[in-house]
């Protein structure tokens, strides 16, 4: 059974595009389907991750709005932070699915069995890939895996509760 599940940000909660202002703000789009289903799969006792390459106050935010448990921002050893994670939760590789869009994704993905990538994911990427996706980055994508996720073990109906009721 999946407890955590692992996302990467830009090409996979996002469309990839960053926007900077005259300011040097940076501004990212998120998903509202992408950020119910992280919150939902939280409120089902489950875990979440996100480790990116890159650091930005505006994920952190989003981290904090959907309850993601673990935020690791600035990372490059993707595998390191989710080695370091699996061992803080007593968790088996097998119990992990990762989403990752590009090659600094692949490390993590090696990792455990179940994996995921939006459509529009670098192709070299799909021989690491146990579940290639419908959608895009940004576009649904993480509301895609995790809707895989809970019919495969049966949490749909569970799921739906948290909403219908």
């Amino acid at each position: 059974m999946i407890e955590l599940i692992v996302l990467d940000v830009d090409g996979t909660l996002t469309d990839g595009k960053i926007f900077y202002t005259e300011n040097e703000d940076e501004i990212k789009a998120f998903n509202i389907k992408d950020g119910l289903m992280v919150a939902s799969w939280n409120r089902l006792g489950k875990k979440s991750a996100i480790i990116t390459g890159r650091v930005s106050k505006i994920v952190q935010r989003r981290a904090n709005e959907l309850g993601v448990t673990y935020v690791i921002q600035g990372e490059r050893n993707k595998s390191k932070a989710l080695k370091d994670i699996s061992q803080k939760e007593n968790l088996e590789f097998s119990q992990i699915a990762v989403i990752g869009d590009d090659l600094n994704d692949l490390s993590m993905m090696k990792l455990v069995n179940k994996t995921f990538a939006p459509v529009d994911a670098n192709p070299y990427i799909y021989d690491f890939v146990s579940n290639p996706l419908t959608k895009k980055g940004g576009e649904g994508a993480v509301a895609e895996m995790i809707e895989i996720i809970l019919k495969e073990e049966n949490l749909y109906d569970k799921f739906l509760k948290l909403w219908v009721e």
